[in-house]
This record gives structure tokens, C-alpha cells and sequence, in this order.
């Protein structure tokens, strides 16, 4: 008979011989900011979410740095949208404003840069629109000039997640003809077209106003091609990608793992995170204890790095847990 339970007789076995270590380093916390000023909106549907002003980004940013987590991801709301999302590219724009503030009183903190239009276009897509068609290769200049735009305020990581075809190539190729050859791109590479973001347009204001985003999102039912968004994505200079969902989809994780030596991120997203919060709160169950497995799942099955908006409580209940 094999004893399986020797190793897992009390805690200090238990630790010892653990496969899977979630650290703080793993997790990066995504955050929102509006433009004006004196704001903290909650975001209804993700308790315990906010969109800041850049004058009150203070708040959360001291919480982001005395967490030990290496850093954030950014996402500007600006007050002004219009078809082609020109704040989206514009140096003083909210997301340039925020970065600026950040890598100025926070130089430590890492800031991941999402670079795509849906937040900035008064139509809610991620790309050009011509008679409600998103256009795919005339909308890569203006995600290469955010990108460089991001770039100049001090961003540390490019991440764009549009899921435009060649959009990787040509934002590397517009970073390294301006000088930012050492900044690396994130690729949101396996990107699918999800229930799991409907929290997320609600902290973001970028609800499609027609349509949907099948036309360029992963459908989700497809996970060797998601490999090949993947390879390609690699192939035109990408440094780290991501599968996103991540709980939904940790069989894509799993395989990417398996077959790239790349940086791989996961994230986990605000449907996900909604869940947890809204069955927590209901007391049906125990939040810490689905939120560590939870991430813990993520891990084992590849992510490098988990972007989640548990980050900061997980933070906290490592450190309580050592």
C-alpha cells in the first residue's frame, strides 16, 4: 500500500513538499483612472473596485506599493471619446497623466500599459469602424502612437489587447524607431470573446455600442488556435503574452506552457473576480480560501504572472500565512 498521507500529516509537510508556490511577485493589480478631478467611483458590479482621478490615484497606489506586488495595470477613462479614440494617443491624455504621476512618486512600482481603443472610442470597439466593420490594418498606426505616446510617459510594459492581426510587429516597430527598444511588450495573445468582461466595461466605460467583438476576440470554443495566436504573436516580437479569461480557459494555459518558454501571464478577470465577491458576500463561501485556490490553480498550470483584482487581499493573506 502506498501512504500517500505521510506527506500530508500537518502543515509543516504539507509546505514542505508543496508543488506550487503563489508569491506575491506572481500578482499584478489592474487599475482604473477617470478624468477630473476629487473621483472614486465604486464600480458596482466589482465590490470593493474603484475608477480614480489622477489626483486621487494616491489611494490606491500606496496600498499597490506596501503590498509587496510588483505593480499595476492601467486603464484610462477619458471625459472625451470620439471615433478614432485620439486620447487613446494623446501625451497629456489621462492614462499619460496617471503614468507620469506614478513613475514620479512611485518610481518602484511596475506599470503595465494596456494599449487598446475600446476605452477611448465613442462607438465602444477596439478598432477603426467603417460602416460597423472594425478595420484591422488601419487601426494599428493609432495603437502604435499609444503605444509610444504610453512609452514616453514612463510606462515599463507595453501590453496591448485589442487582438488586431499584426498589431505586435507593428508597435514593436514603432517603439524601437522612437528609442524604445528596451521596452517589452505584453501580448494579450490568446484573447477570447467572453461573458467574463461584462464587470470590466462597467469599471471601464467601453461597452461595445453595437455589435459585439467576435469579429477579432478568440471564439472560445478554439484552443489550438489559440497556440497559434500565441506562436505568431512571439514571431513578431512579443516578450510575455497572456491567455485571458484565466479560470475559464487554464486548458490554453496549460498547453501554452507546455510548448513556449516565454514569460506567460493569466488574467483573471473582473467576472471572475465578481463571483467570488458576490458569493462571499451572500456567505455561501469562504472567500480567502476560493481566492488562494483559485489563484493557486492559475499558477499551477503555467501563468509566471497573475493579473487579478484579488491581488492586494491575496497579498495581505500570503503575508499572514507565512
Amino acid at each position: 500500500m502506498n501512504r500517500f498521507r505521510r506527506l500530508r500529516k500537518n502543515k509543516q509537510i504539507r509546505r514542505l513538499v508543496r508543488e506550487t508556490q503563489l508569491n506575491k511577485s506572481d500578482l499584478i493589480y489592474p487599475v482604473f483612472v477617470a478624468e477630473g478631478k476629487n473621483i472614486k467611483n465604486p464600480v458596482d458590479s466589482m465590490p470593493g473596485v474603484y475608477q480614480y482621478s489622477v489626483d486621487m490615484l494616491d489611494e490606491i497606489l500606496v496600498q499597490i506599493d506596501e503590498s509587496q506586488i510588483p505593480g499595476l495595470l492601467i486603464f484610462g477613462i477619458p471625459a472625451h471619446k470620439d471615433e478614432l479614440g485620439t486620447a487613446a494617443y494623446d501625451d497629456n491624455g489621462v492614462t499619460q497623466q496617471a503614468i507620469r504621476r506614478i513613475k514620479l512618486n512611485y518610481p518602484d512600482l511596475l506599470v503595465i500599459a494596456d494599449v487598446c481603443l475600446c476605452e477611448y472610442t465613442s462607438h465602444g470597439h477596439c478598432g477603426v469602424v467603417c460602416e460597423d466593420k472594425i478595420l484591422n490594418d488601419e487601426t494599428l498606426p493609432l495603437l502604435s502612437k499609444m503605444a509610444v505616446s504610453l512609452a514616453k510617459s514612463g510606462a515599463d510594459i507595453i501590453a496591448p489587447s485589442d487582438m488586431m492581426d499584426g498589431r505586435v510587429a507593428a508597435i514593436r516597430n514603432a517603439l524601437d524607431e522612437n528609442g524604445f527598444i528596451d521596452t517589452p511588450i505584453l501580448s494579450y495573445s490568446a484573447k477570447f470573446a467572453s461573458a467574463y468582461y461584462s464587470p470590466f466595461r462597467d469599471a471601464a466605460d467601453s461597452a461595445p455600442g453595437f455589435g459585439d467583438r467576435r469579429s477579432y476576440q478568440m471564439d472560445g470554443a478554439n484552443g489550438r488556435e489559440a497556440l497559434r495566436e500565441i506562436e505568431d504573436d512571439i514571431s513578431e516580437g512579443a516578450d510575455m503574452v497572456m491567455v485571458k479569461p484565466a479560470l475559464a480557459y487554464l486548458d490554453v494555459l496549460k498547453a501554452a506552457r507546455d510548448r513556449f518558454d516565454l514569460p506567460i501571464a493569466a488574467y483573471n478577470v473582473s467576472g471572475e473576480y465578481t463571483m467570488v465577491k458576490a458569493a462571499a458576500q451572500l456567505g455561501w463561501i469562504d472567500e480567502k480560501c476560493i481566492v488562494m485556490e483559485n489563484l493557486t490553480a492559475v499558477k499551477r498550470a503555467g501563468a509566471d504572472i497573475i493579473i487579478t483584482y484579488h491581488a492586494l487581499d491575496a497579498a495581505k493573506w500570503l503575508e499572514e500565512d507565512k
